[in-house]
């Protein structure tokens, strides 16, 4: 997507050898028309899989998720990090690292809002390793619904997340893969491979 990867260029910043923060437009302030057109593509790429929830982990991947909910006309759903009193006790729950913030989170959905009907779409703002979309992956098959696929807003492609994701038969349509970055040059290599 080459808007998205021109937003990356101008607006991201390279932290050491694996960090890009793209808070400018992504994941602290929102760019709300990048983000109508990120779920426009998602809706796209997935439109012929009847798609019926689509579903995140808070709070970086709600706002690329709930475009794509929209524009794909079904629910969105995102795995809570924390329990609290209006969380049902009865969920879904996985272990997920967090590869930025070098921690473990447990995240949970509420088995209301997965069952064995729907046909789920995973969205994330990241890919790096692939924590979060296995965490993700786990609580759907839990569910006993179907994993359409994973819409991944920037992967890494470095980490190898992603390419380890693939291997699992999951299909994943990043819109932009990172397969260099550097901070002492901020240069910013993506791939021309999905």
């Amino acid at each position: 997507m080459q808007s998205l990867k021109d937003k990356i260029l101008s607006e991201g910043t390279i932290v050491g050898t694996d960090i890009l923060k793209v808070d400018s437009f992504l994941n602290h302030q929102i760019d709300p028309q990048l983000m109508d057109a990120i779920g426009k593509e998602f809706a796209g790429a997935f439109s012929d899989l009847a798609i019926t929830k689509v579903l995140t982990i808070e709070s970086s991947g709600i706002a690329p998720a709930l475009t794509t909910a929209f524009h794909l006309g079904v629910p969105l759903v995102f795995a809570k990090k924390t329990i609290s009193k209006n969380l049902d006790n009865d969920t879904f729950a996985a272990t997920v690292h967090s590869f930025t913030k070098g921690t473990d989170y447990i995240v949970r959905v509420s088995k209301k809002y997965l069952t064995s009907d729907d046909n789920v779409l995973i969205i994330d703002d990241f890919l790096a390793k692939g924590c979060a979309l296995d965490g993700l992956v786990d609580i759907v098959n839990a569910s006993g619904a179907s994993v359409a696929g994973a819409g991944i807003v920037i992967e890494k492609g470095f980490q190898k997340g992603g390419s380890r994701i693939r291997l699992k038969g999951i299909r994943v349509h990043s819109l932009a893969i990172i397969q260099e970055m550097s901070e002492i040059d901020h240069r910013i290599i993506f791939s021309d491979k999905e």
